[in-house]
């Protein structure tokens, strides 16, 4: 889908923001890029849609170079959310949505339906929300909105760059269960951005984390945390370069326990078997390695669903708790 080929950016100044980057990101992925201040990440993300131009190599998506691309086709097929939500102020909720439609020339009945099927799938009523000012939305709705925007015109692709760090915990959290609900309707390539790594873990299909401009270590939240290629990759996820790994599923935890603290909505997961309450998180992780969400059965009768997601949050919070006893 994405191909980085020996992906070079060198400043004017002599500065090396980006080192010979070699990565593909698969098509329908959730790929997290992540690692300090000044490691390449956001830059690495802007040379995508062309925001910043690379200085060597090939950045190919659907194996064309981007350079290929016409640039407004290029990003108009490619959805991009900030962390500075840049709704224009003045202009309704419904304005702010339709721009990239209406560039594209789409009808007028086609982006007002557009609109409110986006609204509708973020939770926002349609006629309460439509005309609307950005000012008179919250944080979290703001950045609802700025989601949704960015998915307006179907692209294929979504940038998100650090979408979500300027807003209170408890926004956050909701956004991001928001954002993987709607990726498992919508299938999107998204390419996200954080410094969090409990965000990372909760978020990643794969997480990439750089390093001056290099991968640090490319791989699944589970295999970062059991097995950290280096001492900076064991320092940055917390475990501050220990020798002892810690025991990140918890021997006596079980899908009941995780389910407990994060309860699902919809239990209706087809005709998957479930899995018993009583068994390990690491004994699920096999199951769901084909599957996007299992449901889970206590005496006969099903109590709720388990995910990837779930299960690389709740390892997430045990490695914040082991980090700060």
């Amino acid at each position: 889908m994405i191909r980085f080929e020996k992906v070079t950016k060198k400043y004017d100044d002599g500065t090396t923001a980006v080192n010979s980057l070699d990565l593909t990101i698969n098509k329908g992925e959730f790929f997290v890029f992540i690692g300090p201040s000044g490691c390449g990440k956001t830059t690495t993300l802007k040379m995508i849609n062309r925001l910043i131009e690379l200085t060597e190599g090939t950045i190919y998506i659907n194996e064309k170079k981007i350079s290929e691309y016409d640039i407004n086709e290029l990003r108009w097929n490619i959805g991009y959310v900030l962390q500075q939500i840049a709704l224009f102020p003045h202009m309704t909720i419904e304005e702010n949505i339709s721009i990239v439609p209406e560039l594209r020339k789409w009808k007028r009945d086609k982006i007002r339906k557009r609109v409110d099927e986006l609204l509708d799938m973020v939770g926002l009523d349609p006629d309460t929300y439509r005309n609307r000012k950005p000012g008179e939305l919250s944080g979290g709705q703001q950045q609802r909105v700025g989601v949704i925007r960015a998915l307006a015109a179907d692209p294929e692709i979504i940038l998100m760059d650090e979408p979500f760090s300027a807003l209170d915990p408890i926004s956050r959290e909701k956004l991001q269960k928001d954002i993987l609900d709607l990726q498992k309707r919508i299938k999107k390539t998204i390419i996200f951005v954080t410094h969090d790594m409990q965000e990372a873990l909760a978020l990643g299909d794969r997480i990439c984390l750089m390093r001056k401009g290099e991968i640090a270590q490319l791989d699944t939240p589970q295999a970062i945390i059991e097995n950290p290629a280096n001492d900076f990759v064991n320092e940055f996820i917390g475990l501050r370069a220990r020798h002892d790994k810690i025991n990140i599923f918890d021997k006596q935890a079980t899908l009941e326990d995780v389910l407990q603290k994060a309860p699902s909505e919809d239990l209706s997961v087809g005709h998957i078997e479930p899995l018993s309450s009583h068994i390990t998180l690491e004994e699920s992780l096999a199951r769901l390695a084909g599957e996007d969400a299992i449901p889970v059965e206590k005496d006969g009768k099903i109590i709720g669903t388990i995910t990837r997601q779930i299960v690389f949050q709740y390892m997430a919070d045990r490695v914040e708790k082991e980090v700060n006893v």
